[in-house]
């Protein structure tokens, strides 16, 4: 079996069966469902027949799956496992309780990182800002999506379709206190998210803590898909809308930094 290239320029490897798995591995992860062996082969320029001999024992041993009546391969449960293995080692909250840290020290305000739980955002880490009022984004807390700006960043980042699939109706809007959001039907959320995709990055006013302003951007996998938000909060009186836009640029620099750090993706 014959070495291919990792890159132009770069040497080829001394062990081309694990290097041509891992290609592989990674291209079958890279795609939205199975493919064929020969498309395999052709996009990574392998013989077919080595495809064919690295696919039977990837099967063999659970991370692919042969899908017979449509000729084509998927990601099998071993792959699936080795996925959850690194979810359990909570690759987020590690990498990214270091890098709030360092972005509450730069601005001066808290900040926190949270996921989608369904059609709430999951705060999984908090790191509050010295002589900041503490905030209602603990660890553990979970608050409606549309509400919040580390929400609504993680929606804009998602296909429509999927966001509707969140929001069906009218009973999978709430609000939290008597202040009512201005996003309470999906008309509403989808126009505002628009506003998101086109700005670049998600606000909130109030409507979590009245007073309190949020601004946010999402921390995307290698294939753009957002698992994360890293926001700030603060008091609105004491930022000025007028730096809303310069504090949203060093948020995305560290979402983006994050992605980079966990997923490879480079850098913005």
């Amino acid at each position: 079996m014959t070495a291919q290239p990792l890159a132009p320029g770069k040497a080829t490897s001394k062990v081309p069966a694990a290097e041509n798995t891992l290609r592989i591995l990674k291209l079958l992860a890279s795609r939205r469902g199975p493919m064929a062996a020969s498309n395999i082969a052709t996009a990574l320029g392998l013989p077919r027949s080595s495809v064919y001999h690295l696919l039977g024992v990837m099967e063999a041993n659970g991370f692919v799956l042969h899908l017979h009546e449509e000729q084509r391969y998927g990601l099998g449960i071993s792959a699936f496992e080795l996925s959850s293995a690194y979810s359990r080692q909570e690759p987020l909250s590690r990498l990214g309780r270091p890098m709030l840290a360092s972005l509450v020290d730069a601005i001066g305000e808290s900040a926190h990182l949270a996921v989608l739980h369904g059609r709430d955002v999951l705060y999984i880490v908090e790191e509050r800002a010295k002589n900041r009022p503490s905030l209602v984004t603990d660890v553990g807390v979970r608050l409606p999506s549309h509400l919040t700006a580390s929400g609504r960043a993680i929606l804009a980042a998602l296909p429509k379709s999927q966001v509707r699939a969140l929001y069906p109706n009218a009973a999978a809007f709430t609000a939290r206190h008597e202040m009512e959001s201005p996003i309470m039907k999906y008309s509403a959320l989808s126009s505002h998210l628009d506003q998101v995709r086109q700005r670049g990055y998600a606000t909130e006013h109030g409507e979590i803590t009245p007073g309190f302003g949020s601004v946010a951007a999402a921390v995307t996998d290698h294939l753009g898909w957002p698992t994360a938000a890293v926001a700030v909060t603060f008091l609105e009186d004491k930022v000025p809308a007028g730096e809303w836009p310069a504090l949203a640029a060093r948020i995305q620099k560290a979402a983006d930094e994050l992605s980079h750090r966990i997923y490879g993706r480079p850098a913005q």
